[in-house]
């Protein structure tokens, strides 16, 4: 009886509301519902159409006033937010030009939520329900529809009542909607296919219930859409767009956008919900909201004037006397040049200054097509993290961006541990409405005093999360970031408007196999289609990589690069291409610096190593020896420290919990880093064993280096880090019979008639790859100075053909290879077919609407492990935060784990099993997560999660502690060990992660 009453009594609030009065007030003439004009067009049953309830509060809105603050937000986004690229884009497509684009752009907002105007709908709140029946607006009860109702979501019924009116009332061929009317059916992020549509066309009573009600359910539709029609600026437009086709891009970017104002209007902190805000007019309500969600408005880049010295020296830090490189000028010539920016290429050897370049060449691309931002994509986190603050140092020093506000994010699955980036999300508040006349809360106004003090830089608090960060105007963060914008996945859109408004910056291309070019290909032939300018890095690709790159983002099969004919094995070497353009090529000298390096094989056994290095580092020295796996690192570890000593041997791998890896990487830095950064170099011997992390994103120098055989580009990339800096005239500074650079190779039996590499190596590479990158070192293996490897000069050469197809290598040695080239190629083609699964499909014709545009896609995994996995070609694997358990029961984090950037203690910090953590406690072990290797997945997957499911403690997994929020627990005892699905593992902060079978399983 209770309930019941309560719903009578909603309903006649909601009966008065509609007849003018308020409970709270006199008639509503004087408030703010009669002030709108789009109120003003309506009747009384289009006004009942509720679109908002909340059950905890029973607050509601009503349709129309949701309409209005979509469309307003909407259009505040478009002046205030978008960049003007993509408003340029856009804008092109109409033949108003960018009145009817924001026209366009506010009406779809306005009317995205028609769909609720109907029985499928609105049956869903009895008492609003109600309301709507007393106006006529019949319908079955929830319950009665039953799951019938899933056939008519609001999005799809929007879509087709938008369609129909649009036949009805301005003639439009059907075949003309779609192109418009898909932006209402996928604002919940999955554009409709043809089988749905379809499906809802022949269940109209989901629309419109059937009998005498039908007609006033079509007159309430109806009306809604005349009155966003004339109130939204479009009614004497719809005529003439009849015959426009919308490009695909642009009907992606319309859909983003009204996403966007649907999420900012729909939340309840800046649109408050009826009866609480039904006084206030709708312009005191959107100034409110505004002012309360206050985004950072976009970049608007200046092109900079003078030379291309003044630039870097004004830009980045440059020491007295230093001259900018030939390759960073040659791109900022190149840049300027292009009349339409586009795709720019720049290969160049390992500390020729190409981030700065790239950072260069996109301040000036930005200038010249309206981009509202720089997104610059890295391989892997650990290289995110390094680029994030330079990212920073960059910002503070760009016009428009210095002293300005603007927003910043780093993208990655482990952000928020990151404490440049978490500064900064602590200076940041939340987001609430701010009336006019208001002051801001005390929180906030101290929020906004520390945070505008100098330059703002912000993690706006509204851009976070999955599908929301990358719309932040400045960002670094993983590849896959990129690549998600070729997974088939919900909120697609968004993905696409984050990256339309950009200039991209794609580093390490060398490093993504074939199974992640299948995605970013087609990422690239979109970017293209968006026209945002690319700048792609490395230090050197296959002249057929090149090409692949072009053409896919200048939409050419036929692209051939101008000039190529004597570029393939030039170095360094720019390319760039604008969409649908011809490829122009500009082969910049190399810098001054050049090094030989003398190459020789060595045998791979670990005596052998150990003796080789006690010759070599005799007078002391340096020494970096690189794996290709980490039990290889940590087999060798051991074998050096027996004969050399602990103390004399570091390791760094991957297996290490994040926050021992970012010590690693800054004790890396401090012992072997630039002569001018650090005074810690050792001046014993000292012998650095680690895995593929070596490889990149750390400016270490070396003057010994072992490496394991691996694909040639690697190789030179390993390279790079012996002698990479002058260490005294001629490198006095260095052990005498150390000055010359030497690079000595094992990790495979050179002694055989064809060398056979370790298993290992094959198991990561391919040997394939393995025995052409030998084929084309086998001249230099002798050690000989009289054929050391040249660099850069080199670069280019072996590269080429060791990915070309001619034959390399001794005839003796083809069998074999034919046998190797036959399984890369099986594989190759796998790798391709499983990427195409839920990649994204190529940009169709215009007018062709996104029905099914994701269609059989990944859903919402895409930032997930799920997705990751997906556009990088990796099994399934397992994450956990690792903890120690003492011998009282009690749990604790990782007690050596140093002091925090405040001095805040973080080893041994208590972890309450019965409470939850505090923030400090649960940020500290979700610092500590750590990958666990490949003996994880497959069939010891499900057996792995059972067991770490045993420890299971509600206060730290649940919702009440986001940092371990669904997290697996790892406890190590007191000797950092444990077991898990048939496997040992131990743990030090020296070595990381080693996992042995285990024997008594």
């Amino acid at each position: 009886m209770r309930e019941l009453a309560l719903d009578r009594f909603f309903s006649f609030f909601v009966l008065a509301w509609l007849a003018g009065f308020s409970l709270y007030q006199s008639p509503m003439s004087d408030g703010g519902n009669a002030r709108s004009a789009l109120l003003r067009r309506l009747g009384e049953p289009a006004r009942s159409v509720w679109a908002k309830h909340d059950r905890d509060s029973d607050g509601w809105l009503p349709l129309w006033r949701h309409m209005e603050d979509s469309a307003a937000v909407a259009g505040l986004l478009w002046d205030q937010w978008l960049p003007v690229s993509v408003r340029k884009l856009v804008s092109e497509a109409l033949p108003g030009g960018e009145p009817d684009a924001r026209a366009l752009a506010v009406w779809l907002a306005g009317v995205h939520d028609i769909g609720k105007a109907t029985p499928a709908f609105a049956c869903q709140v009895d008492q609003l329900a109600e309301a709507m029946r007393g106006q006529g607006l019949e319908m079955r009860s929830l319950r009665a529809l039953g799951p019938d109702r899933r056939v008519a979501p609001h999005g799809l019924a929007g879509q087709v009542l938008l369609g129909e009116w649009l036949e009805e009332q301005y003639g439009w061929a059907p075949a003309r909607t779609g192109q418009f009317t898909v932006a209402v059916g996928g604002h919940h992020g999955v554009p409709p296919e043809h089988g749905q549509i379809q499906a809802l066309y022949a269940r109209e009573e989901l629309l419109r219930t059937p009998g005498v009600s039908s007609r006033v359910w079509r007159q309430v539709q109806s009306e809604l859409l005349d009155a966003c029609a004339e109130e939204f600026g479009v009614a004497e437009r719809l005529a003439e767009w009849r015959r426009v086709r919308l490009s695909q891009p642009v009907q992606v970017l319309f859909t983003a956008l009204v996403i966007v104002s649907d999420w900012v209007a729909s939340n309840p902190d800046l649109f408050p919900y009826f009866p609480d805000d039904a006084s206030r007019d709708g312009r005191e309500r959107l100034a409110a909201a505004w002012r309360g969600l206050d985004l950072p408005e976009p970049w608007r880049a200046e092109e900079p004037d003078g030379s291309a010295q003044e630039l870097f020296a004004s830009r980045f830090y440059f020491p007295a006397g230093a001259e900018v490189r030939p390759v960073q000028e040659a791109a900022v010539a190149l840049a300027r040049e292009l009349e339409t920016p586009g795709l720019m290429i720049v290969e160049a050897p390992m500390g020729e200054g190409k981030t700065e370049a790239a950072l260069a060449a996109a301040e000036i691309f930005a200038a010249r097509s309206g981009a509202g931002g720089v997104f610059f994509a890295l391989p892997t986190m650990a290289t995110g993290n390094a680029m994030f603050p330079r990212l920073l140092d960059w910002l503070d020093r760009v016009p428009g961006v210095a002293g300005a506000r603007r927003s910043v994010h780093l993208a990655h699955s482990k952000a928020a541990l990151n404490e440049d980036f978490a500064g900064l999300m602590d200076r940041t508040g939340g987001v609430a409405a701010v009336g006019v006349d208001e002051a801001a809360p005390v929180s906030r106004q101290k929020l906004d005093e520390r945070h505008r003090a100098g330059a703002e830089l912000v993690a706006h608090a509204w851009l976070r999360g999955r599908k929301k960060a990358m719309l932040a105007s400045f960002v670094a963060g993983t590849i896959d970031q990129l690549l998600f914008a070729g997974l088939k996945s919900r909120h697609l859109a968004l993905r696409h408007l984050a990256v339309a408004g950009k200039v991209v910056v794609i580093d390490e291309a060398h490093a993504y196999d074939t199974y992640m070019s299948v995605y970013l290909d087609r990422v690239l032939s979109w970017l293209g289609a968006y026209r945002v300018p690319v700048v792609v890095l490395s230090a050197t690709l296959p002249s057929s990589r090149r090409r692949e790159l072009a053409e896919a983002y200048s939409g050419r099969a036929d692209a051939v690069v101008s000039g190529e004919e004597g570029a393939s094995d030039a170095y360094p070497l720019l390319t760039a291409v604008a969409p649908g353009g011809v490829p122009l090529v500009r082969r910049p000298q190399a810098s001054a610096r050049s090094t030989q390096v003398r190459v020789e094989r060595l045998a791979d056994g670990l005596d052998d190593l150990a003796d080789r290095l006690e010759d070599e580092l005799a007078d002391g020295g340096c020494a970096l020896v690189i794996r290709n796996t980490v039990t290889r690192v940590l087999e060798t570890a051991r074998a050096l420290r027996d004969r050399f000593g602990a103390e004399s041997v570091t390791v760094a791998h991957s297996r290490f919990v994040d926050l021992d890896r970012a010590d690693k990487d800054r004790e890396l830095l401090r012992l072997f880093g630039p002569p001018e950064k650090t005074d810690d170099r050792p001046t014993g011997r000292h012998i650095v064993v680690a895995s593929q992390v070596a490889e990149q994103s750390l400016d270490v120098d070396f003057d010994l280096l072992v490496s394991d055989l691996c694909p040639v580009d690697l190789f030179l990339q390993r390279m790079g880090r012996l002698h990479r800096h002058q260490r005294g005239p001629g490198q006095q500074e260095r052990p005498e019979r150390l000055r010359s650079a030497r690079c000595l190779v094992t990790g495979a039996d050179w002694n055989a008639e064809v060398p056979v590499p370790v298993r290992g190596s094959v198991a990561v590479y391919g040997r394939h790859a393995l025995l052409r990158s030998a084929a084309v070192l086998l001249p230099h293996l002798n050690g000989e100075p009289g054929r050391p490897v040249c660099l850069p000069a080199d670069i280019s050469p072996l590269v080429q053909n060791a990915y070309g197809e001619e034959p390399v290598g001794p005839d003796h040695w083809q069998d074999a290879m034919k046998a190797a080239v036959q399984r890369f190629e099986q594989h190759r083609d796998d790798q391709a077919q499983r990427a195409s699964v839920f990649r994204l499909g190529d940009v169709g014709k215009a007018g062709r609407p996104l029905f099914g545009w994701v269609a059989a896609g990944v859903g919402d995994t895409d930032d997930t492990p799920t997705g990751r996995a997906q556009v990088r070609d990796s099994r399934d694997s397992l994450e956990v935060v690792v903890v120690q358990r003492r011998g009282d029961g009690s749990l604790t984090t990782l007690p050596w784990l140093q002091p925090d950037g405040k001095g805040r203690q973080r080893g041994g910090l208590e972890l309450p099993q019965d409470a939850t953590p505090t923030r400090f406690a649960a940020r500290t072990a979700a610092s500590c997560g750590l990958r666990l290797p490949l003996q994880f997945s497959g069939e010891a997957l499900d057996r792995a999660i059972e067991e770490l499911e045993r420890l299971y403690l509600p206060n730290w997994q649940g919702k009440d502690s986001p940092w371990l929020a669904d997290q697996l627990i790892l406890a190590l005892d007191e000797d950092c060990q444990t077991h898990l699905a048939g496997f040992v593992l131990r743990y030090s902060p020296s070595d990381g992660l080693e996992v042995t079978r285990d024997e008594d399983d």
